[in-house]
């Protein structure tokens, strides 16, 4: 399958620059407005101002790539990005960060949407599990490999925001430089919130916890982790540990879910994140215990997303998982919008430990929730299951890519 992956190589490269030079943005920025005494608050209505920015532009940009094509759309979204980015360090003026989060947020969500689509046009049935699987490789590994230009602000502070710009620039050239075929885009329709709920209510629910506990993390992890003593490099560690851990438990709990209630599994994690949590909040732990409990933490977290998914898809037809799938992103959207304004509220009163009290509150009130759903209904039959798929947590379009490709006979 190493040809598959070769011969999307120029998105690969793509999305594993663009994650280098943009994945990182969320936590500097929040390190440079803790530095500048800036109220939790604020950072986080900066932080939340990124993911409305995502949700907006996730159902928006379909309009613009189908009207000048994928490779100048894409082109100019980067730009955008890249230009913001170079902004942070000409005006440091936290409210006009708000308006630029939403900027590069939008840009995003049109990065993804243009990228994924391709993806779309060139998975096929024996392709589909490579295809995504080397996608959200490329993804992650350069959003935590970027996590480390944060150690850049030792030299100037401006530095990080310098080199992002320029890695989003280079970033347009595989791209620009394709032979690929331009695709269309599928359009997806999200199915309503009720119809969501009425056809998996605790895959809508999880999903909604998942993205509020992810969104309060993004915008706020480094604050935390900053106000309990560590430094700039350790920040780096400890934000790049926690993806890792969060890609590297992905697929043995997706496979768990598969033989057992997929509830159960998802329960767990509710359950382990919360005490996870609670340990982050309440206990003086030394940097290698931090760190060690941040990748157990980013382990179950970011496996609710696809888990909630695959359950959610256990309980529909084929011909409604695009909708359904498209519906929970944004679900996952509107919970990671509120994530940053509640963690920041609670750290407002409680301290640093404040943000992983709400993040452990989230998750335990959303095991609660599963506990009570597996007493209500009976579970799906392990024959029913559908086999469980890891999905990024970017754009409908990821969504289409599996269930485009499991239609096919």
């Amino acid at each position: 399958m190493l040809s598959s992956a070769l011969s999307i190589r120029p998105l690969l490269v793509a999305i594993f620059v663009l994650m280098t030079g943009s994945g990182f943005l969320s936590t500097l920025i929040a390190i440079r407005l803790e530095q500048a005494g800036t109220p939790a608050l604020l950072i986080g209505l900066v932080g939340t101002s990124y993911f409305a920015g995502l949700t907006w532009g996730a159902f928006r940009v379909e309009a613009l790539i189908a009207r000048v094509g994928h490779i100048r759309a894409f082109a100019a979204f980067v730009t955008v990005f890249s230009a913001s980015s170079l902004t942070y360090a000409v005006i440091d003026y936290p409210y006009l960060w708000i308006v630029l989060r939403v900027i590069d947020g939008f840009a995003m969500a049109g990065v993804f949407v243009c990228l994924e689509s391709w993806l779309n046009q060139q998975a096929s049935a024996r392709t589909r599990s490579t295809v995504l699987a080397a996608y959200m490789i490329a993804l992650y590994s350069g959003q935590a490999a970027g996590q480390f230009l944060l150690n850049l602000s030792d030299n100037s502070p401006d530095l990080p925001f310098m080199v992002s710009a320029i890695l989003l620039s280079i970033a347009l050239l595989p791209v620009l430089l394709t032979r690929m075929e331009q695709p269309f885009i599928q359009k997806t329709v999200p199915f309503s919130i009720k119809r969501l709920y009425k056809a998996s209510p605790l895959g809508i629910v999880g999903t909604l916890a998942t993205g509020a506990m992810l969104g309060a993390f993004y915008a706020l992890g480094a604050v935390y982790v900053q106000r309990i003593g560590m430094d700039l490099s350790q920040v780096a560690l400890f934000t790049s540990c926690v993806i890792a851990g969060g890609v590297a438990l992905q697929y043995p709990l997706g496979l768990l879910s598969d033989r057992f209630d997929r509830r159960k599994v998802i329960v767990a994690c509710l359950f382990v994140a919360a005490l996870v949590c609670a340990g982050m909040a309440l206990l003086q732990l030394p940097v290698a215990g931090t760190i060690a409990l941040g990748a157990v933490f980013g382990g179950f977290v970011f496996a609710l997303y696809p888990l909630c998914v695959a359950h959610s898809n256990d309980h529909l037809g084929k011909d409604e998982r695009v909708g359904a799938s498209s519906g929970l992103v944004l679900t996952y959207s509107a919970g990671a919008v509120a994530g940053p304004m509640i963690g920041s509220a609670v750290m407002a009163l409680w301290g640093p430990g404040g943000l992983f009290l709400a993040i452990g509150g989230i998750a335990l009130l959303g095991g609660i929730f599963g506990l009570w759903r597996m007493t209500a209904s009976a579970p799906v039959a392990a024959e029913d299951q559908q086999p469980f798929q890891s999905l990024p947590r970017t754009s409908p379009m990821a969504a289409v890519i599996d269930s485009r490709i499991k239609r096919t006979p």
